[in-house]
């Protein structure tokens, strides 16, 4: 009897969810499409763990998720909410926390609000595969990649020297405020990661008239705008083609600390290039890098992520003039209801014991 009430309340459920409008003018469907989402190999009935009469606690951010009618769905407020629930959870959603995770022993998924997934992957409920992970990779693409370009222009246009010139309302139009001015158009950025966040910054960086090319570890394949994808074994090669680098890497083992001596030395060879950061700070030796924009071999940078983060106030970084620095917030702004449609879409999933969307390998740490 206990087995056909869940199968009732399991259909119940993705009947309620699937009847529910998620959209007036954005379906999943076309989130899917657009952003290439794909669902991962391992339906959730397969999982051991799952059981999706227990409860699904979905951290609250403010998706405005419709009502359940009864079922275990809940939203809390708080880290220190979920900790009371989490006996009882199933499912957690928007919190990636080993206390929240050692107090869970029945979760089976956990969905985070972030792309980058390494601050997760190395917990040996995610390793042994007995927890499915998901993550919101592809779900800020747009605003980061918006953010990633805006601090392109910014330095290519040295808008930060005019910025500090408010004060004294001084009208600089001649040297040296106007010396190294640049266009976009006709430079070529090269895209470290083309990813979902790399590949929105390649349309932006073709639409201004970049030749882009991209760096990617599984394979050759890329969009028709940008001219040409490498495999990561020939970043150095491609480096020293560069006019603006982006670099969009997740963080593993394999890119902790990757663009290091080697990377400038190769970036730096033919020119001065730009160095833009929205992947993640530890991908790059901090000290190399500030040794490089301060001799001159780096135009400049643009850093949304740092290594150490925060940044200590004493960081050579902020006494740098040829630099941008903004605490990780290239994200913030973002459509939520994009992360709303997808985490319905797992709930959707995880209740009819589908296959979910955004799966993360943990061996491969995204």
């Amino acid at each position: 009897m206990q087995v056909y009430r869940m199968i009732v309340a399991v259909a119940a459920a993705v009947l309620l969810l699937a009847a529910t409008p998620l959209s007036a003018e954005y379906t999943i469907e076309q989130l899917v499409d657009d952003a290439g989402l794909r669902e991962g190999p391992t339906a959730m009935r397969d999982v051991s763990s799952w059981d999706p009469s227990r409860v699904v606690l979905v951290r609250d951010i403010g998706l405005e998720l419709p009502d359940f009618d009864g079922f275990n769905v809940v939203a809390v407020p708080s880290l220190e909410e979920a900790l009371t629930q989490a006996g009882s959870a199933g499912a957690i959603i928007g919190f990636c926390n080993d206390e929240l995770l050692e107090a869970a022993p029945h979760v089976s998924w956990v969905q985070i609000y972030s792309a980058g997934a390494d601050r997760c992957v190395t917990s040996p409920k995610f390793v042994s595969g007995g927890v499915v992970l998901t993550n919101m990779q592809k779900m800020s693409a747009p605003v980061i990649a918006e953010h990633a370009i805006a601090m392109t222009l910014a330095l290519l246009r040295k808008l930060p020297a005019y910025m500090e010139d408010r004060e004294s309302g001084e009208w600089n139009r001649s040297e040296p405020y106007t010396r190294g001015m640049t266009t976009a158009y006709g430079k070529t950025m090269l895209v470290l990661g083309l990813g979902g966040i790399g590949t929105d910054i390649a349309r932006r960086g073709s639409a201004l008239g970049m030749r882009v090319i991209a760096t990617r570890n599984s394979s050759r394949d890329g969009p028709d705008f940008v001219d040409y994808v490498g495999l990561s074994d020939e970043m150095l090669t491609l480096a020293q083609e560069a006019d603006v680098i982006v670099n969009a890497l997740p963080l593993t083992d394999k890119t902790r600390g990757l663009l290091g001596e080697e990377f400038f030395a190769a970036a730096t060879k033919t020119r001065a290039p730009y160095f833009i950061n929205v992947g993640r700070g530890a991908t790059v030796d901090t000290d190399v890098l500030l040794a490089a924009l301060q001799d001159g071999r780096l135009a400049g940078a643009g850093l949304d992520v740092t290594d150490p983060e925060p940044l200590p106030p004493e960081h050579g970084l902020w006494q740098a003039d040829n630099v941008i620095i903004t605490p990780h917030i290239s994200s913030r702004g973002s459509d939520l209801n994009r992360y709303r449609l997808l985490v319905l879409e797992n709930i959707r999933r995880y209740l009819a014991g589908d296959a979910l969307l955004n799966v993360v390998d943990a061996g491969r740490g995204y």
